[in-house]
């Protein structure tokens, strides 16, 4: 079963080209999705909801992480077991984010030429044979990607039945940028259509 990967460096490589988050405004874009499985049925049963870091497994920040991740496996048919590392089956979870800066440009131009004068979104003033005169300048803003990784499998031999990740990027001073809400819109989308194509990327709205 392929796996994924967990290196920051290629953590995020998505995000540099699939535009998740609309700099311009607050439209979510959706998540990039990708599952891993073999094809067989997999079965259905007691599951705990337990971090990969058991650092983490008190904190109040993984408490909120599991709860969407609960919603998502109890509708899909698995009970929440009431006591942590009693149950047959596992659902491992991780949660990463790292941030980047881009230009984000003022969003207003004018043309003039022979023709007359033209509005657009290309952040100049062009004057004659393309000659462009900036407006307004470029400013930097901070975007915040998420990424969330589950892994369904056995405890007594951590054998693996289902593994996914779901990832998107926010501007830093929208909600989806704070990991609780981002994890909580990634659950939705990595758990739907459960188990999915193994393999195959898709991106979810």
């Amino acid at each position: 079963m392929n796996k994924i990967a967990s290196s920051s460096a290629l953590l995020f490589a998505f995000a540099l080209v699939a535009g998740c988050a609309d700099t311009e405004g607050t439209t979510y874009a959706g998540a990039s999705v990708t599952r891993f499985h073999l094809g067989q049925p997999i079965s259905r049963g007691e599951i705990s909801v337990e971090p990969a870091e058991a650092s983490e497994a008190s904190s109040l920040e993984f408490a909120q992480y599991s709860t969407s991740i609960e919603r998502e496996l109890t509708r899909l048919g698995w009970t929440i077991a009431p006591a942590k590392g009693r149950s047959d089956q596992v659902a491992v979870v991780r949660v990463e984010q790292v941030t980047r800066e881009v230009p984000h440009r003022s969003g207003f131009s004018i043309g003039i030429g022979a023709g007359g004068g033209s509005y657009g979104r290309h952040g100049g003033v062009g004057v004659g044979g393309g000659v462009t005169v900036p407006v307004g300048g470029n400013r930097m803003i901070r975007l915040v990607a998420t990424r969330l990784s589950v892994r369904l499998q056995h405890r007594a031999d951590a054998a693996v039945a289902w593994e996914g990740r779901a990832e998107t990027e926010a501007r830093a001073d929208m909600p989806l940028a704070g990991k609780a809400a981002a994890v909580d819109r990634l659950a939705g989308a990595l758990f739907r259509d459960f188990p999915g194509e193994s393999g195959r990327t898709i991106r979810v709205r």
